[in-house]
């Protein structure tokens, strides 16, 4: 994290409806878990779009 203060947050709702925050540079992608590190080609996935329901703006 950086100096107290220099973040912005957005606004996630999760699948159960619960809203959490989250950097605004992550709110359009999220990082994919473990078992979606990678695709069937071999490579690593770097990130997944996110639904757009998900992202309250």
């Amino acid at each position: 994290m950086g100096k107290t203060g220099s973040i912005e947050w957005g606004r996630i709702k999760g699948r159960k409806g619960k809203v959490r925050l989250v950097e605004k540079s992550n709110l359009e992608y999220k990082r994919p878990g473990p078992a979606q590190r990678y695709n069937s080609a071999g490579t690593k996935r770097r990130r997944f779009k996110r639904s757009e329901k998900a992202v309250q703006k």
